[in-house]
């Protein structure tokens, strides 16, 4: 399978999960525990950024890189996140 096909895979998969008890055991199954802190840390991160609030702050109140909040701001950058 190709990465393409592998990558339309996940999505489909993601878009088929009905519920959050089912999404919850998908996650908990498909990402380590670390992966599963970092994911909804680097939400926040987006979530904050759109808010105006500035990357140095994002990066002392959940305790990361600058260069973890300057990526989501070119993330950003790039048109995505829209729906965050």
């Amino acid at each position: 399978m190709s990465k393409d096909n592998q990558l339309d895979f996940l999505i489909d998969t993601l878009l088929s999960i009905k519920t959050r008890k089912e999404m919850f055991e998908f996650l908990l199954g498909i990402f380590t525990l670390q992966e599963l802190d970092e994911i909804p840390t680097r939400l926040q991160i987006v979530k904050k950024l759109k808010q105006g609030v500035s990357q140095h702050q994002i990066a002392k109140e959940l305790n990361v890189g600058v260069a973890t909040v300057t990526r989501g701001s070119k993330e950003i950058q790039k048109g995505r996140f829209q729906n965050i």
